[in-house]
């Protein structure tokens, strides 16, 4: 499946290496992370102010400071826009929490429209799934946290995890689904399930595989 990869101008971790079939979105600073790595950007997307400058390049968004969208949205609805569903974001971590958190909204916003997303962080990766199933192929021990993003997500289900739930309802003031563990070379695959409402799942390191729910566009691959 076609990814669309977006660079902000937060923490770059050059986590993932585009093919030729990638669409490659820097949204404004992000551009010279992407410049420094040698790869060149399909589009920018911005209002400039982190870059200081609007550069030289034949297909060029630009936008007013003062917006309701921030450099990142724009850049994601770009790839909307496109026909892009499945979105892999560097330099969206690190730097200003605020653009951390919103980044994050901006996971839960893909999900509404049938598409999904991973932050890529120096040895984290995040994700949202709303009213659905993921499932993971771990190739190594390592660390995943499940949150509720909202008032409470019902129907928590974890199995293949070294601390499981059965039809939980997980509320976002009680961190019960923090420092779980995925247990490596496990004959039972990783699974994350919400029944109604959005889970924020981080984990550390890679993961040999991720697939999102039974939607066929979503079929188990390597993600970073």
């Amino acid at each position: 499946m076609k990814t669309c990869y977006i660079v902000g101008a937060g923490d770059f971790t050059g986590r993932f290496t585009p093919d030729d079939d990638t669409l490659v979105i820097a949204a404004d600073a992000g551009y010279n992370s992407l410049m420094c790595s040698g790869i060149k950007p399909d589009f920018l997307v911005g209002d400039f102010d982190s870059l200081k400058l609007i550069p030289n390049h034949k297909n060029i968004i630009s936008v007013p400071t003062e917006k309701d969208d921030t450099d990142m949205s724009l850049a994601i609805k770009k790839g909307l826009q496109d026909n892009y569903k499945h979105f892999i974001i560097d330099g969206g971590l690190g730097g200003r929490l605020d653009h951390c958190l919103a980044n994050i909204q901006l996971l839960k916003m893909l999900n509404q429209v049938n598409a999904h997303g991973v932050l890529l962080g120096n040895d984290i990766n995040i994700t949202t799934i709303t009213n659905e199933t993921v499932d993971f192929v771990s190739e190594m021990k390592s660390t995943v946290s499940i949150f509720s993003l909202g008032t409470a997500a019902e129907g928590v289900t974890l199995s293949g995890l070294k601390y499981p739930l059965d039809d939980y309802d997980m509320t976002d003031s009680y961190p019960i689904g923090v420092s779980n563990e995925f247990i490596p070379q496990s004959a039972e695959m990783a699974s994350i399930t919400v029944k109604n409402g959005t889970l924020i799942i981080t984990w550390t390191g890679d993961l040999a595989s991720i697939k999102f729910g039974d939607n066929p566009d979503f079929r188990r691959r390597r993600w970073v």
